[in-house]
């Protein structure tokens, strides 16, 4: 087949064609000389050729420019320009757009260069295991964080099969999800996995985060918070009963036993028993907060656990919502015993400002939320709220918002309360999921005893509690 520029090099001598025949007929069939006739037809032929032989350059040359700047581009050498890019014509158009696609493919990989750099460097640096498996599950990438997890070399590790390292556990099931290594609570791993393509084929990204310190720092300090309480509130029962039993000793060894003498006495011993039964109701506060029983599921009608509740609370303003229909499957005991906590602080607190208490409850998705508002002053000190025994009310015990708090995790669901946006006072949110099983439960239940024996444990071994 013939090639473009021979295609274009025939189409111009056809068209000259005519116009050389003609002067060559012209020139033969006049009253010419010989010498002249034959002169006259070899410079014409020597014009046409040179003519068509500069065409035939001035196609072929842009073209091979074109195709030699393209090729660069494909091998990744965006250093190639062409040149005489002048807008004004056609062909220095076509040069000026290469050279603009050159520049912007030379600029897109400058920034894939430096964000393949930067995600390398972060890759490298973060304190997290990161692997990536192809589609047959052999590891194609790791970072330092995994090699500190394996206890190998990168080049040891990649192109090994994911049953071989001990990571085929992660290539499947939930995500994200907490992995309890060899038992230990030292090795508890969150796991996250996400998948993309490269090259066509399908690969795995697993990311192992060690949150096991995190779980140790945020539980020590919670359990230190807990232990400052508890001194504090052992302490303020100590200390007077302290200093009556030594004022009752000094009278007792001063002498015959007077009138007076007894009514101090009495009087000394009176003080002595009220803060013992002080500091008694104070402990089995703390063991009810610490022993709470695990939840006896059964359905509840939300619309009747409200109603019971609100009952209870006949000094107040209350105004209850018109909710959906819906029944969870929980501890009927626990939740009134929750709702009351909630609809009492609330009560409370718009009592001082004559304002009214509002339940109103939706359901979204899988979830029952249920609100609580009141128009109170609002909420001073939030970061304590849940702290166990902290309490802003005159004799009160302290555990009311904590207990709700794990009743409401024992049916894996959460308790908030923050000050309200729309007005004064507070709202507090209740999500319950609709079916809880019982195994959800237990698994609740267990999970936040094992943290609590953990950090205790661990707080009795490092001397914290001394």
């Amino acid at each position: 087949m013939t090639s473009y520029p021979r295609r274009i090099v025939a189409l111009a001598a056809l068209a000259t064609l005519p116009a050389v025949a003609m002067a060559l007929v012209l020139l033969w069939s006049g009253d010419f000389s010989g010498r002249l006739q034959w002169t006259a037809t070899l410079v014409m032929s020597l014009a046409a050729g040179i003519g068509l032989a500069l065409l035939h350059e001035r196609v072929v040359r842009p073209l091979q420019t074109v195709s030699n700047l393209l090729s660069a581009m494909r091998e990744g050498d965006f250093s190639h320009r062409a040149r005489q890019s002048n807008p004004e014509d056609d062909l220095g158009l076509l040069y000026l757009e290469a050279n603009a696609l050159a520049e912007m493919l030379r600029g897109q990989r400058l920034g894939a260069m430096e964000a393949t750099a930067l995600l390398r460097t972060v890759m490298t640096e973060i304190d997290a295991a990161v692997f990536t498996f192809d589609d047959q599950g052999t590891l194609v990438l790791v970072n330092r964080g995994g090699e500190r997890l394996l206890d190998e070399s990168a080049e040891r590790l990649v192109g090994r099969h994911a049953a071989a390292l001990g990571l085929e556990d992660c290539l499947g099931g939930d995500t994200p999800r907490v992995l309890d290594q060899r038992g230990s609570y030292a090795n508890r791993w969150e796991l996250r996995r996400s998948s993309f393509r490269r090259d066509g084929r399908a690969h795995t990204l697993v990311l192992l985060t060690d949150v096991s310190r995190a779980l140790q720092a945020e539980e020590r300090e919670a359990w230190q918070r807990l232990i400052r309480v508890l001194s504090h509130e052992i302490n303020n029962s100590l200390t007077p009963i302290r200093s009556f039993a030594g004022s009752l000793q000094h009278a007792v060894d001063r002498g015959p036993r007077t009138p007076q003498g007894d009514a101090d006495l009495r009087e000394g011993l009176a003080v002595i028993a009220q803060r013992a039964d002080a500091l008694g109701r104070f402990i089995a506060a703390y063991a009810r907060l610490a022993r709470l029983p695990r939840p006896v599921l059964r359905p509840v009608r939300v619309e009747e656990w409200v109603g019971r509740v609100v009952a209870l609370e006949s000094g107040a303003r209350l105004v209850v919502g018109a909710g959906p229909d819906v029944t969870v499957v929980a501890d009927a005991d626990q939740l009134d015993q929750l709702l009351i906590n909630l609809v009492r602080n609330a009560a409370d607190a718009s009592a001082e400002t004559g304002g009214a208490v509002r339940v109103d409850w939706v359901l979204r998705s899988n979830e029952l939320e249920l609100t609580v508002e009141d128009d109170g002053k609002g909420i001073a000190d939030a970061a304590n709220l849940f702290v166990p025994f902290f309490t802003t009310k005159p004799g009160g015990s302290g555990i009311g918002l904590a207990l709700s708090r794990r009743i409401a995790e024992a049916h894996a669901g959460t308790l908030t309360l923050a000050n309200r946006r729309d007005g004064p006072g507070c709202r507090a949110v209740l999500s319950l999921p609709i079916a809880l099983t019982a195994r959800d439960a237990e698994a609740t239940m267990r999970s936040g005893a094992h943290r609590a024996v953990r950090a205790l444990s661990f707080l009795l071994l490092t001397g914290s509690l001394s």
